[in-house]
């Protein structure tokens, strides 16, 4: 047993070494996307646990529920090897969601949230407010969907085996406080204010300046020109029959 994040997470080689047929991950989505961006191309199975704030990635796989009752669909052969799709970026792959535009800095907040860190709270919700308020909008211009003129952010993933967008804007103080309560008490960014803005295999973001990335809830730093792609990872995980039927 590894405890993150004191011990280094294993790569593929070195589960390969020890004839590892399937790794448990009890965590949150974040290091869940660390871990498995170590393993493409190997033969085994990836079990993901809820054992972070949001588990989106649990969720999806399983269900709402809780670790033991994942255990104990795998002792009963109810679990099935599968491939997901997910969300290529030039900071790496989302394998539940990215948000895309000055939006994504209140994923700092949300980090101060989860360590219960009140100076960096207040410090990270000032940032975000600010950012999210003045920072560059960013636009869907090949193919163009949405206001031509951009959004405060645009959250994309591959969950239907193709992208699916949506667009958060921000135009007053009401709205600010809409997306702060989605992410401060409801630690879902998603529940915000926002639009739909349709589907493509494909698609690429501008804006004035560098796009911030939340990528699986983990912040990253873009370009002024993003392009984003559904593909399907070589990696295998473990699914519930009950949800994935």
């Amino acid at each position: 047993m590894l405890r993150l994040p004191t011990d280094p997470l294993p790569t593929r080689a070195t589960l390969e070494a020890a004839n590892v047929a399937t790794l448990a991950i009890f965590t949150g989505d974040g290091t869940v996307n660390a871990q498995v961006a170590q393993l493409h191309g190997w033969s085994g199975a990836v079990l993901v646990l809820p054992g972070g704030t949001q588990n989106l990635l649990a969720k999806a796989l399983h269900g709402d529920v809780d670790a033991p009752t994942i255990a104990a669909r795998l002792g009963r052969g109810e679990l099935r090897r599968s491939r997901r799709p997910a969300v290529e970026t030039s900071a790496g792959h989302a394998l539940v969601e990215v948000l895309a535009g000055p939006g994504a800095t209140w994923a700092d907040v949300r980090e101060g949230v989860r360590d219960m860190d009140l100076s960096t709270i207040a410090s990270a919700l000032g940032e975000a407010v600010r950012s999210t308020a003045g920072g560059a909008s960013v636009s869907v211009s090949e193919p163009s969907l949405g206001k031509p003129e951009g959004y405060r952010a645009v959250r994309i993933d591959a969950d239907d085996g193709t992208l699916t967008l949506d667009g958060y804007d921000a135009q007053d103080w009401a709205d600010l406080a809409a997306h702060g309560v989605s992410m401060l008490v409801k630690r879902d960014f998603r529940q915000g204010p926002h639009e739909e803005l349709g589907q493509a295999d494909a698609v690429v973001c501008t804006s004035a300046e560098p796009i911030a990335l939340m990528i699986d809830g983990e912040r990253r730093d873009g370009t002024v020109r993003e392009t984003f792609r559904c593909v399907t990872l070589p990696v295998e995980f473990l699914a519930s029959d009950a949800v994935n039927s």
